[in-house]
């Protein structure tokens, strides 16, 4: 695994879950094309595989 992850919003939120849109607040993304990085780990990749259908990641 890498040690970093940048993730990126792609699609917009609306219309989402209210579960998936309180996990985007969580990891950081507010705006679309916004980008954060986060360390690689067990609860990060939940949290993707949460909103995965809204957001690219790429390993640094």
């Amino acid at each position: 695994m890498a040690n970093k992850l940048a993730i990126t919003l792609t699609k917009s939120p609306i219309g989402s879950k209210p579960g998936q849109k309180k996990t985007l607040e969580a990891l950081g993304l507010r705006k679309m094309q916004q980008t954060v990085e986060h360390a690689d780990n067990v609860a990060v990749r939940g949290q993707i595989a949460k909103v995965a259908h809204l957001v690219t990641v790429t390993e640094n």
